[in-house]
């Protein structure tokens, strides 16, 4: 999985269906009837489990979608690390509910733990991850589009990843390269090359003066020239290493 929906309304969607799990779980199944409990005490006790559920799911929508935003990778040890998240601030929410005056429950908290908590993350688990793995399928296709902003806050040119070609230095500016139409078209910006370099990491440096996008290399031309998609440019001795490596 490297992957995280962080959509809060699909997220909070998901969470509505556990909530109704552990409701029809905890209500009709009575996993942990012990013949002490009335009908009023399981209802209270379904619509409490089933509620901090929902409210829990809702924290941890929150909390991952910055830690998300934050870090801009996910796998598969965040994803444990979010599902112990869950499981805690539930345990403690509901043994809070449990032990208050709507329900005075005697058991202590080991016991809880053991005779009714384990029983509802076992028969949760499963559900809640592949309830996770449905929500990468409802992220957005999004195509990758390239910003490119001057010094001039007017100064803006977006593109996508695809048809940008190359990058040359122009003095103060750069010249950008990109199809469009089917013709290769240039823009100038000002600002400098390193400063796209570092900006694109997919960019091959080729010459101190001209970055390439990898993808519209086609061939070379001789040892010190090549051929990019409807432009040529030459290669300098240091970075040719990183061309052939492609």
């Amino acid at each position: 999985m490297k992957q995280l929906n962080i959509s809060i309304k699909h997220n909070l969607i998901i969470g509505l269906g556990i909530a109704l799990w552990i409701f029809v779980f905890a209500f009709v199944i009575k996993p942990f009837d012990d013949g002490t409990l009335d009908f009023r005490s399981w209802f209270f006790m379904s619509i409490g489990f089933s509620s901090m559920a929902f409210l829990c799911y809702g924290i941890l929508a929150v909390v991952q979608k910055r830690v998300y935003e934050k870090i801009s990778i996910w796998n598969l040890k965040f994803e444990a690390i979010s599902l112990i998240f869950f499981y805690l601030i539930y345990l403690i929410a509901v043994y809070t509910y449990y032990k208050s005056p709507i329900l005075n429950g005697g058991y202590s908290f080991t016991a809880f733990f053991i005779i009714i908590f384990i029983k509802v993350a076992l028969i949760l688990t499963p559900v809640i991850i592949l309830a996770r793995r449905y929500l990468l399928k409802l992220i957005p296709v999004q195509e990758d589009i390239l910003t490119f902003r001057g010094e001039n806050k007017l100064d803006v040119l977006k593109i996508k990843q695809e048809d940008l070609v190359c990058i040359s230095n122009a003095q103060n500016y750069v010249e950008i390269f990109y199809v469009e139409s089917g013709k290769l078209t240039s823009k100038l910006i000002r600002t400098s090359l390193k400063k796209v370099q570092d900006d694109f990491g997919f960019l091959v440096q080729i010459h101190r003066s001209h970055l390439i996008n990898p993808i519209h290399f086609k061939s070379w031309r001789n040892q010190n020239t090549i051929i990019l998609t409807q432009i040529e440019l030459p290669v300098s001795k240091n970075y040719k290493e990183a061309l052939l490596a492609l």
